[in-house]
């Protein structure tokens, strides 16, 4: 049996070396004469141990992490070609504490198989999802998705059935499904990873989306700051269509089903669903007012289904399931699993998929480990920018849609950026306003001109003068934000703004220096 040797290929283990690890593995394997076959497999998003190295043996697979290029030698020696131990052995993957505690039903496949292989997919469960809607009516497919209790991983939380259901019912001679793979929200990484290690999952979603609304052509967004993702997504396109998932006879079946990805500029409101729709008809990425909702107007003026990476490419597993399997997961409204994703100043980064119901603090302190600089954490961005910060007081609360609005706070696309006591939450006030005057479309008053004149508030706040009235103008123009912008992003910059008023006023206060002036 000819070594298989796993080398991830994706962006986080790319960043972290990991070409340099295979060019390293390689040329040991010349040098020394042996044989094996090595494939650029996604990453299981543990990036605290990328570059992470697997063996295929006969006792199963062996993972070994994180490699340096100068440990490659020292490893052949161990006998890594069949999983002899070594300083850099962590053993079997799923096995390893951080992936051994998770749920893993839409990551299932990242990093496990090679990504662009249509026969491994297949092999580990793929299509199985597809195959069983080809099988069924439209209304059926969007009843499963319904009662799945499956609500939009993108940010909003929008039952995705709801949304199938009225492109299903509105009339149109063309209908889209679009995929909003625009993933700016920092801490976030999600969409990626599936995009680069798994992306036949979210081909097989979107293809399932098209059958259960009568949708013949599907797009996939993606931010021109992926590159890595675009080109696995063009290249398993090509291979799904040669394979036949897509094409004019999806799996065989009646259906018509074909897709492609665009590319945005980078513009982050283009995450916005409307503004997105804009772009992708070659127009300026702005707001669109609401109704016509896009499920009935949307792109090109046709009914289309707007879904977020994430959302689609937890569709296959509840075709394939059942909606009552995927339903049993999860907490109150917030059903299934979802994709946490751990960054900022955090010991042990990465992806963790898991059902609804962990508290923040078990996701910091249990999962994450706390600070990578090994400081207190004093806060806890949830959501993206656009996120609410939260102190420890409030780690108590469940990851669960209902329950982080219920503190003010947002779960979004579950990026969690975590800070330690050096943070200085009037900067991160600031730098929330400031975000969104510099990405802010233009098209509403309340975002353009109420975030400058945030920036302009907090800076004069910092400045020392005359706080108290700073910080009632600030809260005013959140109030008026929050309420009158056309969308989220300027409708939720109050979020990081006021809970890193509410929950850090020391932060807030002049300083002593400042005073003594005063």
């Amino acid at each position: 049996m000819t070594p298989v040797i796993y080398i991830p290929g994706d962006s986080g283990a790319l960043a972290l070396g990991a070409d340099k690890v295979a060019k390293a593995i390689e040329a040991e394997l010349k040098a020394r004469g042996k044989e094996a076959r090595i494939v650029r497999n996604g990453s299981r998003g543990a990036y605290f141990l990328e570059p992470m190295v697997e063996v295929q043996t006969e006792k199963g697979r062996i993972a070994y992490g994180p490699v340096k290029p100068s440990d490659v030698k020292s490893m052949f020696d161990a006998g890594l070609l069949t999983g002899g131990y070594h300083k850099r052995w962590l053993g079997a993957p799923d096995k390893i504490p951080f992936f051994a505690k998770q749920t893993r039903l839409t990551f299932a496949r990242c990093g496990v198989i090679d990504p662009l292989s249509l026969d491994a997919y297949r092999m580990n469960g793929g299509l199985a999802g597809l195959k069983k809607a080809v099988a069924m009516t439209p209304a059926e497919i969007v009843k499963t998705v319904t009662d799945s209790g499956l609500r939009g991983r993108g940010g909003a939380g929008f039952p995705t059935g709801i949304k199938w259901k009225t492109v299903l019912d509105t009339a149109g001679e063309r209908k889209y499904i679009v995929c909003n793979a625009d993933e700016g929200d920092s801490a976030t990484f999600a969409d990626r990873m599936i995009m680069e290690g798994d992306p036949f999952v979210l081909i097989e979603g979107m293809a399932i989306a098209g059958v259960a609304t009568g949708a013949t052509k599907g797009f996939v967004y993606i931010r021109s700051e992926y590159p890595h993702a675009v080109d696995k997504m063009r290249r398993a396109i090509e291979i799904a269509r040669k394979g036949g998932v897509l094409g004019a006879t999806v799996l065989g079946s009646p259906n018509a089903f074909d897709m492609e990805v665009r590319v945005g500029a980078g513009a982050y409101v283009c995450g916005e669903e409307t503004s997105l729709l804009n772009s992708l008809e070659g127009k300026r990425g702005v707001v669109r007012a609401k109704p016509p909702l896009p499920a009935i107007q949307g792109l090109f003026g046709k009914p289309t289904v707007i879904n977020n990476v994430i959302s689609l490419a937890s569709v296959p597993i509840i075709l394939d399931k059942g909606a009552a399997f995927y339903k049993d997961f999860g907490m109150g409204r917030s059903r299934g699993t979802i994709p946490i994703q751990i960054a900022g100043n955090v010991k042990h980064g990465g992806l963790f998929e898991i059902a609804f119901g962990l508290t923040l603090g078990e996701i910091v302190d249990d999962i994450g480990g706390g600070t990578a600089t090994g400081r207190p954490v004093k806060a806890v961005q949830v959501g993206g920018p656009l996120g609410a910060y939260f102190p420890r007081a409030l780690f108590d609360t469940p990851f669960d849609y209902e329950a982080f609005a219920a503190k003010d706070g947002l779960i979004g696309h579950a990026g969690i950026a975590v800070f330690d006591d050096s943070a200085d939450m009037l900067k991160m006030a600031r730098f929330a306003m400031e975000f969104c005057a510099i990405e802010s479309c233009g098209k509403c008053t309340p975002c353009r001109i109420g975030s400058t004149r945030g920036v302009e508030t907090i800076d004069k706040l910092a400045a020392g003068i005359e706080p108290a009235k700073q910080i009632e103008l600030v809260t005013d123009l959140c109030n008026t934000m929050k309420f009158g912008s056309l969308c989220a992003l300027g409708g939720f910059t109050p979020y990081p703004v006021m809970s890193a008023i509410n929950h850090f006023p020391d932060d807030f206060r002049p300083s002593p220096i400042a005073e003594a002036a005063e």
